[in-house]
């Protein structure tokens, strides 16, 4: 990997952290996702005339690739409401590598090596630590208690158990829909014969089913509720193709090992900004846990 390489997957980490950060300090997710996937499309648009069109091979790939964005997508949107960005982020992304190895284990018979299983451990031990620190002392768990004792305290004693465990889930789920696109983004970019032509589309395919929903669930309404957040959105959606068109470049130029690994340093962007701009508590210990995480990760990718 040259120095290029590292700084572009370096760059796409914090960038892609950052848009993540966008989406979720917007609080009505639909419309979050409704601006960040449609300026993603109108980026791939703008991009269009500008790329090759991707060679026959990639495009089942795209296709493919788009779906799971999709559901990728409206995973996030869960997750995102329910939990903390500081929590529900480095799960997410953390949850990928780790099924990714562990899989490749059982289910091809590529047994990891000491280091790999070293980092397997290390890995599941952040990944606990991030989910489980500060469950009950979330500040969506306090926001569900306010919520319900507002309403009369109806559902006061399960406020902060039971949406942080659907929390958990959503983001879990959403990592194994970030291993299942990474795969399908690493076969397809490299099948295109064009890394913009492919980034391209794939923006334009995934980026107009959120909005499209959107229209149809708000109707009239959904351009005046768009209107005070579109800069904000408008603005995820550019980071959001920066991001993962920078990492689609890298996989064309060096061994996706370790461009996997260097992008999981956005764990620890993801567990700080948290921390320091949403005031999320018990950021300390989650980010050491998250660097736990990312440390097992780069353990679980070590060249035997």
């Amino acid at each position: 990997m040259t120095p290029l390489v590292a700084a572009a997957v370096l760059i796409a980490a914090v960038t892609h952290a950052s848009w993540n950060a966008i989406a979720h300090g917007i609080r009505d997710q639909l419309l979050a996702f409704t601006l960040v996937g449609g300026g993603g499309a109108l980026c791939g648009l703008a991009l269009l005339p500008f790329a090759s069109l991707p060679a026959a091979g990639a495009w089942p790939y795209l296709l493919a690739s788009a779906a799971i964005h999709v559901v990728y997508q409206l995973l996030l949107m869960r997750s995102f409401h329910l939990g903390d960005f500081g929590q529900m982020y480095p799960i997410a992304r953390g949850t990928a590598p780790l099924v990714v190895t562990v899989a490749a284990a059982v289910f091809v018979g590529e047994r990891p090596d000491h280091w790999q299983a070293a980092g397997v451990a290390l890995a599941s031990a952040g990944l606990v630590g991030v989910a489980l620190w500060g469950i009950r002392g979330s500040r969506h768990a306090e926001r569900e208690n306010d919520e319900s004792n507002e309403n009369g305290g109806a559902s006061g004693a399960s406020g902060g158990g039971a949406p942080q465990w659907l929390a958990l889930t959503a983001a879990i789920a959403t990592g194994l829909s970030i291993a299942a696109y990474t795969v399908v983004d690493g076969l397809g970019v490299r099948a295109s014969g064009s890394p913009p032509g492919y980034i391209a589309w794939l923006m334009i395919l995934e980026g107009f089913a959120i909005p499209g929903c959107a229209l149809a669930i708000r109707r009239g309404a959904l351009l005046g509720q768009l209107r005070p957040v579109a800069a904000r959105g408008l603005l995820g959606g550019l980071l959001s193709v920066c991001a993962y068109g920078l990492v689609l470049w890298a996989q064309t130029q060096a061994e996706l090992a370790p461009i996997a690994a260097l992008r999981e340093s956005s764990i620890i962007v993801g567990a700080a900004i948290g921390a320091l701009f949403f005031k999320e508590r018990f950021g300390g210990p989650r980010i050491v846990a998250a660097g736990l995480m990312v440390a097992g990760i780069g353990l679980m990718l070590h060249a035997s």
